[in-house]
């Protein structure tokens, strides 16, 4: 692990997160499912017991519709078919929404890492829950005021390790011109996806996702000016025999997930001789940033490596208070402990980790910098 070796090097050097302001209660999002289901009292069970197990308590939605009474809500099961909303119109919605939440936590990055429009030389956005051209990237430019000329790269479609791959992309960037400073912005509206089906496969992947906005901004490490987290060197690995995990297809009334119950076991099995590569005879970090895919997955990764309540705290804690927010949410649990961390002044090493479709891992070293005394201010955005 190399993220303190000489001054060069990137930094993420401020974050924002947004989410949207329909709140959804678990408790009440399972009382009415299971109104839906009466006739299905296998499926009720289970989706009852899923529902209260999943490590959720709020999520937050862009879709109203989804708070309405049973008779009217038209993602929960037996709608009628005609009353399914389609995925043109779930695009539609996505792309309304998208664009706002979006700049909301671009300009909370922007201002917390005390960086001009003007000095951005790098734009990446990134979703895997919507599609729409001109693009987020477009409209980011034209109501940020970017640089007309600014490099554009969009992650797109590149499922819950997308964020923390775009934070790895943004790092090669800084590492190699440090005249570059990055701009990056993950927005996922997960919740527009859900369906109306009394289908494990489908219950299961309602009862955990939720939409966010999450952003920051990279730049050149030990120029002075504000970081938050100074980056190693991490890589992506491909899992063996995972292909078929996880899988997220469009289809006609959005998108169609599958997750295996597997992942957490394959996880345990493959995501040791990955970390021990990471980091190269290094002990174990003390901060560890763990993609909340799921409560499974967080007890995996606190299984295989004896991690204490407090370290497994960040993610847990944005799993229940948010959910899964697909790419977005390796960002929050940054902020977490950004926020946990802000009274310290030692620097702390830790390792973001992130999975997604492939199985892909996404592996990234990182040391907390800690505010020099004069510097500090509030980052707080919301996050507990």
């Amino acid at each position: 692990m190399n993220e303190l070796e000489g001054t060069t090097g990137a930094s993420i050097m401020g974050m924002g997160t947004a989410w949207p302001e329909h709140r959804i209660e678990q408790k009440d999002v399972s009382t009415r499912l299971a109104q839906a289901l009466e006739h299905e009292p296998d499926a009720r069970r289970w989706a009852k017991r899923i529902f209260n197990q999943c490590g959720v308590e709020t999520r937050y939605t862009c879709e109203p519709n989804l708070l309405e009474p049973v008779d009217s809500c038209r993602y929960l099961p037996f709608t009628a078919a005609e009353d399914v909303p389609t995925t043109a119109e779930r695009m539609g919605k996505y792309k309304a929404a998208a664009v706002p939440l979006g700049l909301k936590a671009a300009g909370q990055a922007l201002q917390d890492a005390d960086v001009s429009p003007a000095e951005l030389t790098h734009l990446i956005t990134v979703s895997c829950t919507g599609q729409f051209l001109p693009g987020l990237d477009v409209r980011l430019i034209q109501q940020l005021e970017l640089s007309p000329d600014i490099n554009r790269i969009p992650l797109v479609f590149q499922g819950c390790a997308a964020g923390l791959k775009a934070i790895q992309l943004a790092n090669s960037i800084v590492t190699t011109d440090q005249k570059a400073t990055v701009l990056i912005v993950c927005v996922e509206l997960c919740t527009l996806h859900f369906q109306p089906s009394a289908k494990r496969d489908d219950l299961y992947a309602a009862s955990f996702f939720g939409d966010g906005a999450s952003a920051c901004v990279v730049g050149p490490s030990g120029t002075g000016r504000n970081e938050c987290f100074r980056l190693g060197r991490g890589h992506s690995v491909l899992l063996p025999d995972c292909a078929e995990e996880m899988i997220w297809e469009v289809g006609n009334t959005g998108f169609d997930l599958y997750l295996s119950p597997q992942i957490p076991k394959l996880l345990g099995l493959h995501l040791g001789p990955e970390v021990a590569r990471l980091l190269e005879g290094s002990g174990l970090p003390e901060i560890w940033a763990i993609h909340p895919g799921g409560r499974g997955i967080v007890d995996a990764v606190q299984k295989l490596y004896q991690l204490t309540d407090e370290q497994a705290s960040y993610s847990r804690n944005v799993l229940r208070d948010y959910g899964n927010l697909s790419s977005v949410t390796i960002l929050f649990v940054l902020q977490s402990i950004r926020e946990n961390y802000s009274q310290k002044e030692d620097h702390s090493s830790g390792i973001a980790l992130a999975f997604g479709p492939g199985l892909t891992a996404e592996l990234l070293p990182f040391t907390y910098i800690p505010a020099p005394v004069a510097n500090q201010k509030s980052v707080s955005h919301g996050i507990q």
